[in-house]
This record gives C-alpha cells, structure tokens and sequence, in this order.
C-alpha cells in the first residue's frame, strides 16, 4: 500500500524539485526552503557528493512517522543509474527513485521492494517498455527537446501513460505542460539558481511558493 500511496501522493502534489548542489548540507538548505515554499517533494540527485547523508537526515526530518503531518514531506533520490545504487537510497530512507534512463534492473529491484520508479524516457518505444515493467509515472526527459504537445501525442497509442516532464520546464510553460495531461512536472535549476547565485536560500522558498501556485492554477478541477 505504500508504494500505491506514494504514487498518488507524487500526482497530487504535482512538483517535484530536482536538487542538486556541491554538499549535502547545502542541498538540505535547498530542500527545507522548498518545502518551506510548498513544495512536498524533493529529489535529492546521487550527483551531489554525499547525496546518501542528505536523503538520511531529510527522510528523518520529514517522514510521515515524525509525528507532525504540517512537517511531512516526500523524500526521494534522483540520477539513479543502476540497482545497487537504488538499494543503498532506499535504505538510506529515499520513498522513490528516479532515473535519467530507462534501466529493467533497477526498474525490478524498485519493484521488489515496492518503491515507486520514475525512469527517463523519450521514445514511445521506451514508454511502453517502462509501462510493460511496471512502472506508474514515466519521466519524459529531457523536457526541453520536447514542447506539451509530445504529452497528446504519447497518449494517443498509450492513454494510460502517467508523464512527468523533466528538464526545461518554467513558470512560463508550467501550465501549459499539466493542461496537455502530464500528472507532475520536475523542476530543477530554475528552483535554485538564483539562491546559489546571491547565496540566500530564502529565494529557493519564494520561487518554489511561485510554482505550486502555478501549478495549482493550472490544475484540472474536480466537479
């Protein structure tokens, strides 16, 4: 049931921040300011040198068992590029993986131990693949090769695709990426950059605040 609860959880949130950084410590800077701007979901990437200590201390910050629900978040690693890595991430207490690729090892293993799996994926080929392995939400990526109406025409032949875009995804294309039907959408530098830039982390927050209001906004209402 958790895998399924995460699942929806990732879906109803709508963004996940992308972090990536030159320390743990200032990707979890990035991450309680995210959060602190409304953003639940963070994607620590394994390019951060010890990205497994910061996905420990956030995972412990912000499970559902820390007994505060205002506090919870979902916590989960990203640039996974094989199974022994996912393994060790999810130990370390990540709640789902995210890969740049398609890989059916680490895809397995995920599913093993009932951890949702987002993998990479440009072609319809890849798409179906990840669909026929068991995977709940495909992350098209890079975004930026891509315009929202790749979003129509993958569910053309696969409706039952859930596409997350990743890469190149803006406050000026949001909207437009969750109305041609992707359940989620990854968002990266654009969250961060101009926090690394100046050195204040509060700029993560406001930008983050300015994301989940666009994505509300755009997001299909319930009759």
């Amino acid at each position: 049931m958790k895998k399924l609860h995460i699942t929806k959880q990732l879906m109803e949130e709508g963004v996940v921040a992308v972090l990536r950084g030159d320390t743990p410590e200032q990707v979890v800077e990035m991450a309680e300011q995210a959060i602190a701007g409304g953003i639940k979901v963070i994607e620590v990437t394994m390019t951060v040198p010890g990205a497994l200590k910061a996905i420990e201390q956030l995972a412990a910050k912000y499970s559902c068992l820390s007994g505060d629900p205002a506090s919870y978040a979902i916590i989960g690693v990203g640039t996974v590029l094989d199974p022994e890595t996912a393994r060790m991430a999810i130990l370390a207490g990540a709640e789902f993986v995210v890969g740049p690729s398609l890989n059916p090892a680490t895809v397995a293993l995920c599913n093993r131990y009932r951890v949702p799996i987002l993998p990479g994926c440009m072609t319809i080929q890849e798409i179906q693949t990840a669909l026929e392995l068991g995977v709940d939400i495909v992350k098209l990526f890079p975004g930026n090769l891509f315009s929202p109406s790749m979003i129509k025409a993958v569910k053309g032949p696969l409706p039952l695709a859930n596409l997350m875009p990743t890469g190149g995804v803006s406050l000026d294309n949001l909207g437009e990426w969750i109305k041609a039907g992707a359940v989620a959408v990854g968002i990266g530098s654009d969250l961060t950059a101009e926090a690394v830039k100046t050195g204040d982390y509060s700029l993560v927050a406001r930008k983050a605040a300015a994301y989940k209001e666009a994505y509300l906004a755009a997001k299909p209402k319930l009759h």
